[in-house]
């Protein structure tokens, strides 16, 4: 397998780092985004793009811009948009790949992002994965951030704690009964927001982490 470290530029916010793990016969890609507080380097997000390339599929992570320059505040919605377009140009530019065979995911902000660009582009991609939606602001599950997700016509799939404080379940459940099609939603019982699980649950970080990249791995297989 093949790890390669490519520039990639963003129209009026220069170059952004991007890291791609390159098995020897891939029949899908999964580009993964970062969520807000960490960059491409998080330990999750590191731990997905190779245990998913392991199983034969190409995997590319990256930063958003504001990451890549050291700041702490995120950028705003278009930007982060428009971060998401210019991976996706790059990826299906230098693989030849088909919409279809590429599957776009991320960390809370990084999948809200990529849910909300798919819905305005309306590309036939292959699907999409949420680790950890924020469904709602802490506290706040009246403000929801769902709105956009009836006009996203690829196969979900939806990672989230019983104890996420950005997603309460039972509405997370409702929003998605109301799709079409119906996401699939994994449950980690006992995971927070960070997909930490109370202790008494007795499960280490690295289980957790082994079952969403081996659930991701599976999942985006049966939609090829």
């Amino acid at each position: 397998m093949k790890q390669e470290t490519r520039s990639i530029t963003v129209a009026d916010k220069g170059d952004i780092d991007s890291i791609w793990l390159v098995p020897e016969d891939y029949q899908a890609i999964l580009i993964i985004a970062h969520g807000a507080g960490s960059d491409m380097h998080s330990p999750f997000i590191s731990f997905l793009q190779r245990s998913i390339a392991e199983q034969g599929i190409m995997t590319v992570k990256f930063n958003f811009p504001y990451m890549q320059q050291g700041r702490r505040a995120p950028d705003h919605a278009p930007i982060l948009e428009a971060t998401w377009l210019a991976v996706i140009d790059a990826v299906l530019q230098d693989t030849k790949c088909r919409p279809e065979q590429l599957f776009l995911s991320g960390k809370s902000m990084g999948g809200r992002y990529a849910s909300s660009m798919i819905a305005a582009q309306q590309q036939g991609f292959g699907g999409l994965i949420l680790y950890g939606y924020p469904l709602h602001p802490p506290g706040k599950p009246e403000k929801l951030r769902s709105a956009h997700l009836a006009a996203i016509t690829c196969p979900m799939l939806f990672f989230q704690g019983t104890r996420d404080a950005l997603c309460r379940l039972d509405i997370l459940k409702a929003v998605l009964q109301g799709l079409d099609p119906v996401p699939e939603l994994h449950v980690i019982d006992g995971g927070d927001h960070s997909f930490k699980v109370l202790k008494r649950l007795q499960r280490s970080e690295q289980s957790v982490w082994e079952e969403i990249a081996r659930h991701s791995s599976a999942w985006i297989t049966r939609q090829l």
